[in-house]
C-alpha cells in the first residue's frame, strides 16, 4: 500500500529582530484638544523622555536625543529587570514628583544633578504610555489601543520605580481645565487606532496649560541690538514687598522693546526695588505692571518660559502677582 506524501510542516514565524533604536514618536502642539471617541487622553509628564530596552543580557534606558543615560537611571533599569519578559521596549517618561504628586522637571534635574539636593535619583519614577517590542514581536504595527492593553499587563498596577501611565476617559476640554487647575504642564490625546511611528506626528498631540498674570517691571537688561531690551526684570508682591521671579525675554516687536526701554529710562531707579545683583541691569521704579503668559513656577519660585504680552501703568499693588504660602 502507498503510503500517503508527508506533509511539509510550515516553518515556524520567525521572530522580528528588536530594534537597536526606535526613534519615538513626538507629539505635535496644538491649542485645543480633539473631540471624537477614537481619541485617549493622558497626563503630559513633565520629565526626560525614555526609551527602556531590556534584552536578556542587558538592560539600557536611552533618551529621546539617542544618548544612553543607563547609568543615571539605575533603579528604573534594576526594575525593568524584574518584568517577566526577555526582551522588550517600553517608551515613557522619567519623572520626578512634588509634594501634590506632579512631576517636576526642576526636581529630576536637582535628582540626576551632582550638586546636593533633598532629591536622589532613587525617587524616579518612569511612567510608561507604550510598548514597541515583546519577546520577539514588533508591536509598532498593531494599533495604540492593543499596544497598550498589552503594556497594562506588563506594568498595571506597579507602584515602584515603573509605573503605568493611565489613560483619563474623560471629555478633552474638561480634562485640560482641570490639569491647568491642578498645575500640571498639560495633556496628550492619541489616536486609539493608529500605529506607532516615528518623527512629530498628528496621531499624537499635545495641548499645554499657560498661566498668565501681571508682574511688576523692576529694570531690565540691555539687549545687543541699539536701544533694545534684552529682558525685562520682573517681581511680584510677597507680603510688605516685592521678591524676584526672572526675567523674560520673549513677546514684543524690536518697535515694542525700544518703546519699553524708553518707558523704563524714563523712570529710573537709585536702586533696585528687590535684592538683586545684575551687571550690566537698569533698574526703574515699580510703577509699570507686565501680562507675562508662563508655563509654571521653577523649584526656586522663577517664571518658567515666560512670554511678554503688555505693560501699562500699576494702579495699586493688589493689581501684581502675589506669592503666598499656597501658591
Amino acid at each position: 500500500m502507498a503510503k500517503a506524501p508527508r506533509k511539509k510542516l510550515s516553518p515556524a514565524p520567525s521572530a522580528d529582530p528588536i530594534p537597536r533604536r526606535a526613534e519615538p514618536c513626538i507629539a505635535t502642539l496644538v491649542d485645543e484638544p480633539p473631540k471624537g471617541s477614537h481619541w485617549a487622553f493622558e497626563v503630559k509628564w513633565d520629565g526626560y523622555r525614555l526609551g527602556v530596552y531590556v534584552e536578556p543580557c542587558s538592560v539600557k534606558a536611552i533618551t529621546r536625543g539617542g544618548y544612553d543615560w543607563t547609568k543615571k537611571f539605575g533603579s528604573i533599569v534594576a526594575q525593568a529587570r524584574q518584568l517577566g519578559h526577555d526582551s522588550l521596549i517600553l517608551d515613557g517618561e522619567a519623572v520626578v514628583l512634588d509634594d501634590q504628586g506632579r512631576s517636576d522637571f526642576g526636581l529630576l534635574q536637582r535628582a540626576l544633578g551632582k550638586r546636593p539636593s533633598l532629591h536622589d535619583s532613587g525617587e524616579i519614577i518612569f511612567y510608561a504610555f507604550d510598548l514597541l517590542y515583546l519577546d520577539g514581536h514588533d508591536l509598532r504595527n498593531l494599533q495604540l489601543s492593543e499596544r497598550r492593553r498589552q503594556l497594562e499587563l506588563i506594568v498595571g498596577g506597579r507602584t515602584g520605580a515603573i509605573r503605568f501611565s493611565e489613560e483619563v476617559v474623560a471629555d478633552g476640554e474638561d480634562f485640560l481645565r482641570a490639569a491647568c487647575d491642578l498645575g500640571l504642564e498639560g495633556i496628550i490625546a492619541k489616536r486609539r487606532d493608529k500605529p506607532y511611528r516615528s518623527g512629530r506626528r498628528p496621531e499624537w498631540l499635545k495641548i499645554k496649560c499657560a498661566r498668565r498674570d501681571n508682574f511688576v517691571i523692576i529694570g531690565y537688561e540691555p539687549s545687543t541690538a541699539p536701544g533694545a531690551i534684552g529682558q525685562l526684570l520682573l517681581a511680584a508682591r510677597k507680603g510688605d514687598g516685592l521678591v524676584y521671579v526672572g526675567g523674560c525675554g520673549t513677546g514684543w516687536s524690536n518697535q515694542e522693546s525700544a518703546k519699553l526701554r524708553e518707558l523704563l529710562n524714563a523712570i529710573p531707579a537709585e536702586r533696585p526695588a528687590v535684592k538683586l545683583k545684575r551687571k550690566g541691569a537698569v533698574f526703574a521704579r515699580p510703577l509699570l505692571v507686565a501680562d507675562v503668559e508662563y508655563r509654571a513656577w521653577t523649584q526656586d519660585r522663577k517664571l518658567r518660559h515666560p512670554s511678554f504680552k503688555g505693560v501699562r501703568e500699576m494702579e495699586g499693588p493688589t493689581e501684581a502677582y502675589e506669592i503666598t504660602e499656597e501658591s
